[in-house]
């Protein structure tokens, strides 16, 4: 070889030399035992030795300080032919991603290998923490008890979580390419199927989207659906990945609320046309009324049980069918063919009945028509009870599938148990009010018989208690007293005068004038009167104002000398009416004086003997109103 080809081939050498010590990753060669034969600067750096120690070294002595020669090398060597292979190694916490290259000559006699040797350190913790991150991620996806899927733009389920299998029952590959719309009633597919197009349309959110799907073992699950739609690098939307959640309990729970409150304002409202119903007929219609327009229910009934032989249930009040009440063939609520509705029961048993399922087990022939042609699904029956027991019941329908759960049957029942105490309450009252009026009308004819007894007693003054009772009315009622307060008057003034029976006849009925002693005892008639009566409990204050009927605002009167606001509003008229009537009346020790001088002396009197707004409102009776004394006492 001539010298000008070894100083090319040297000058080669160099640059090529050169060219190894400009690359980053470590590169070296070595001969059929292992030992290195050339390495550039990169190696020598991750080595950490100088050229001297580690050329003629054997490389995994050197660098890197691995346990026997790389597979790819003992590979080469055992199988010669000029080849290439990868593989990773480790060195402490280094990764190295190695490349070895082995030549041979043309007869495939072993030559050299070299090695490139690049740092994948950063890469490898990347792709851990990628995958750790996947990793937590795939975790996450599987532990949650929400269901996370994807969808592509036609619904149709691309990824399905685990969480299928506890949700609807499906494992993850029987949903795949299918749509949830699948998995709902044919009503509920076809109207989310139309606002799943909607959302698609708009490119919009799916939020709180609520529906109902059918589990593998036919039951249903109430979902709350949230998702986003995600997009292709051009923006073309891909499809939605979302979430659902089984909102099952928290929507029985919500119905379940909402059935206690709507039994709630039912009971509020039913109990408060219990404080203002006036008769039982009206009570009944009230609270039917509200159990259907403020409850929500289709149809209320009151009935009450016949103790007759057939036990017979009659329809006292009903709403929610307009023309007609409910009601099909002649129940009895007695055991026997006709015994056996739920209304029946309720009234024999004195226990709440509740049928749920109308069309099914508690079918009765011929019920089950009339109940099926008005939309009915369930009712429930509440027993009226008094002391004696079931009176009748208190009956709602409603369309509703399974409704009447525990707390709004607690709160119905607490309504029939508020209405059979209301129609107690109500007839205990009225019975009283009848005896009321039985003892005030007993009273009204004792008081009258006492007025008749005295005007037979006493020929000369026969009517005049009467007259006064009519004056004293009309005084009364003008000024605007109370019914209560009037009806006391007009009593008391009849019987006025009742302290005279004491007085002997021949007195009462002197043609002359009387003397001192005669005048004392005239005088001790009101006591006399109060006396009498002061021990009979009248629903009036009559034997007190009898006993001040003789009173003057002054404290001249008789027999306590009471003054102004110490005598009786109902005794001051009662004084006026008599002064007046007095007057105008024929007495047997003089002729009568008119009306003219009876009025007079109360217009004198005013304000000092005789209340001052009682003689107003008894001279506006004569002079305006044109009263007048009736002539048939």
């Amino acid at each position: 070889m001539s010298e000008m080809t070894c100083e090319k081939i040297e000058h080669a050498h160099q640059e090529w030399m050169c060219a190894l010590d400009s690359f980053k990753d470590a590169i070296f060669m070595h001969d059929d035992d292992f030992r290195i034969l050339r390495c550039n600067k990169a190696y020598q750096t991750y080595a950490g030795r100088p050229f001297k120690e580690i050329i003629g070294q054997k490389y995994f002595e050197v660098f890197p300080k691995s346990d026997a020669p790389i597979r790819s090398c003992q590979e080469g060597l055992e199988n010669p032919g000029t080849r290439g292979s990868e593989e990773e190694i480790q060195v402490g916490d280094t990764t190295f991603r190695s490349f070895a290259y082995s030549l041979t000559n043309k007869n495939g006699e072993y030559l050299y290998s070299m090695h490139t040797l690049e740092d994948v350190t950063k890469y490898k913790k990347m792709e851990m923490s990628l995958r750790e991150s996947e990793e937590k991620f795939r975790v996450i996806v599987e532990s949650v008890s929400d269901w996370i899927w994807e969808v592509d733009k036609n619904g149709r389920y691309t990824y399905v979580g685990p969480q299928s299998r506890t949700l609807i029952g499906y494992e993850p590959d029987e949903l795949l390419g299918r749509t949830p719309f699948e998995f709902m009633l044919s009503e509920e597919a076809q109207r989310l199927s139309l606002v799943f197009q909607d959302i698609v349309k708009k490119r919009s959110e799916m939020v709180a989207l609520e529906n109902t799907m059918i589990h593998k073992d036919g039951h249903a699950v109430t979902m709350e659906t949230s998702g986003i739609p995600f997009f292709n690098e051009e923006g073309e939307l891909l499809g939605y990945r979302g979430i659902d959640r089984d909102i099952t309990e928290r929507r029985e729970a919500e119905i379940s609320l909402n059935r206690a409150n709507r039994a709630l304002r039912t009971l509020s409202a039913g109990n408060l046309a219990l404080v203002r119903a006036t008769n039982e007929e009206e009570l009944l219609q009230s609270v039917t009324d509200i159990i259907v327009e403020k409850g929500g229910y289709n149809l209320a009934m009151v009935c009450y049980a016949q103790n007759n032989d057939a036990k017979s249930i009659v329809p006292k009040a009903w709403s929610g069918l307009q023309k007609s009440y409910f009601w099909e063939g002649e129940p009895s609520w007695g055991d026997n063919e006709n015994g056996q509705f739920p209304i029946s029961k309720a009234i024999r048993e004195s226990k709440t009945q509740i049928c749920r399922d109308l069309g099914g087990k508690c079918s009765i022939k011929g019920w089950e028509e009339a109940v099926s042609s008005r939309g009915f699904s369930s009712n429930i029956a509440l027993p009226l009870i008094d002391k004696e027991g079931s009176f009748g019941t208190l009956t709602i329908y409603s369309t509703e599938a399974e409704p009447f759960d525990d707390d709004e049957v607690k709160l119905l029942e607490e309504l029939a148990s508020d209405l059979a105490y209301g129609i107690i309450t109500l007839r205990v009252r009225i019975e009283h009010e009848r005896q009321a009026l039985l003892l005030r009308e007993s009273l009204e004819q004792s008081i009258q018989t006492i007025a008749a007894t005295l005007e037979a007693r006493d020929p000369y003054t026969a009517g005049h208690q009467r007259r006064v009772s009519e004056l004293a009315v009309a005084i009364a009622s003008e000024m605007g007293l109370s019914e209560d307060q009037i009806k006391g008057i007009s009593f008391a003034a009849m019987i006025h005068d009742l302290g005279k029976i004491h007085v002997p006849a021949e007195i009462l009925s002197k043609p002359t004038r009387l003397n001192e002693l005669e005048y004392k005892l005239i005088q001790m008639h009101p006591q006399t009167g109060y006396d009498i009566l002061k021990e009979i409990k009248f629903p009036w204050p009559i034997a007190d104002i009898i006993l001040q009927h003789h009173e003057k605002i002054d404290g001249t009167g008789y027999p306590q000398g009471l003054k102004g606001d110490e005598i009786l509003i109902e005794s001051k008229i009662v004084a006026l009416a008599d002064v007046v009537e007095a007057m105008s009346s024929h007495r047997p020790y003089r002729p009568s004086l008119g009306i003219e001088a009876a009025l007079d002396e109360i217009k004198r009197g005013k304000g000092s003997l005789y209340d001052s707004a009682a003689v107003d409102t008894c001279l506006k009776l004569f002079y305006e109103k044109k009263f007048a004394f009736s002539s048939d006492f």
